[in-house]
């Protein structure tokens, strides 16, 4: 099996659904995607609502992945920065990966993928994402290239005595082969 990448598709009810379906079982799994399970699609609906009109707004920019069956299985969200001594490089975030297709690579598909994404943007050097301590996130970004560039100890709050580290990650992508 292997997933097909859409870099901007069209919005239409089965992928707003299929997105927000991913967003909530990936959430309820443990993913480090904003929210602390449980949570529902009606917990979420806000925050992916906050997505699509970044979208339509020209200032984010939707990676997707469909399984063999047309299902999403992974996003990734780029987002442009506004300040003018920052537009050389993006931020992704809102990775995920579908717990059903975890451990098959597809996480390192939907990274380089981005950073196709990313590449084939004017201007982008570079690639910015933060993750939460904790989870070996920062691992997992490392083995695909990106560099620990900062971590602010603390800064996440998942429960009452469980903070986590905030870990900013670079990918320059001048220095990409």
């Amino acid at each position: 099996m292997s997933l097909t990448f859409l870099l901007d598709p069209p919005v239409g009810p089965e992928l707003r659904d299929g997105v927000l379906t991913l967003w909530t079982d990936v959430s309820n799994a443990g993913g480090s995607v904003g929210f602390i399970p449980p949570v529902t699609a009606e917990d979420i609906r806000p925050e992916w609502l906050k997505h699509l009109a970044a979208m339509t707004e020209g200032r984010t920019r939707l990676l997707v992945a469909l399984d063999d069956e047309g299902a999403v299985a992974a996003t990734a969200f780029l987002s442009f920065n506004t300040h003018r001594l920052m537009k050389h490089w993006v931020w992704l975030y809102t990775v995920m990966v579908h717990p059903r297709h975890q451990g098959k690579g597809y996480g390192r598909d939907l990274l380089a993928a981005a950073e196709e994404a990313a590449g084939s943007f004017e201007g982008i050097e570079a690639i910015r994402l933060t993750c939460r301590g904790g989870e070996g996130l920062e691992r997992f970004y490392a083995s695909c290239g990106y560099k620990e560039v900062g971590r602010v100890p603390d800064a996440i709050r998942v429960a009452p005595g469980d903070d986590r580290d905030d870990i900013t990650m670079l990918l320059p992508l001048a220095l990409r082969g």
